[in-house]
């Protein structure tokens, strides 16, 4: 029966494809490609840093002083040489999220890596990045903090102050 290696080899064949294909489809999700299709070249974020909130301020360069000790969140505030900046560890992915899109409302620049987050000023963040791997995240405020309401986006050309 030379066909019953025949159907074992292709099935054999294509579990091996099928693995091979996924490892390709995760790897394609865990790099950045190098060239966005228009020429420039796009530079690869080092590898973000992990471990707890001492561990990630001892790569950083900072003795932390921790203002917040919680179960969902751990935050300390920061000084280097290039600046003050916060750094806050989160027990879960999902609560990470929810505080960066919570604070995106208030500006500021954001470097964020697998369950920590580091604000400051752009410049103190570039740096915080060289040290510590991870992405930056931007928001513009959305409100000035004067109104003390959201509402809507649409009459934000209506806050001037005369």
């Amino acid at each position: 029966m030379a066909t019953q290696p025949e159907g074992r080899g292709t099935r054999h064949g294509g579990a091996v494809a099928a693995v091979l294909a996924g490892l390709l489809l995760l790897a394609g999700c865990s790099t950045e490609p190098a060239d966005e299709g228009d020429g420039r070249e796009r530079p690869t974020p080092p590898p973000a840093a992990t471990g707890t909130l001492e561990q990630l301020a001892k790569k950083a360069g900072c003795a932390p002083n921790v203002s917040t000790d919680a179960a969902e969140l751990r935050q300390a505030n920061c000084r280097t040489d290039e600046g003050r900046y916060v750094l806050t560890t989160f027990a879960t992915d999902r609560g990470q999220r929810e505080w960066i899109n919570e604070a995106k409302d208030y500006g500021g620049s954001y470097l964020v890596g697998r369950q920590w987050v580091a604000v400051g000023d752009p410049e103190v963040v570039a740096a915080l990045r060289g040290r510590l791997g991870g992405t930056v995240e931007t928001a513009a405020p959305h409100h000035s903090g004067e109104s003390g309401g959201g509402g809507s986006e649409d009459g934000h050309s209506g806050h001037h102050k005369s």
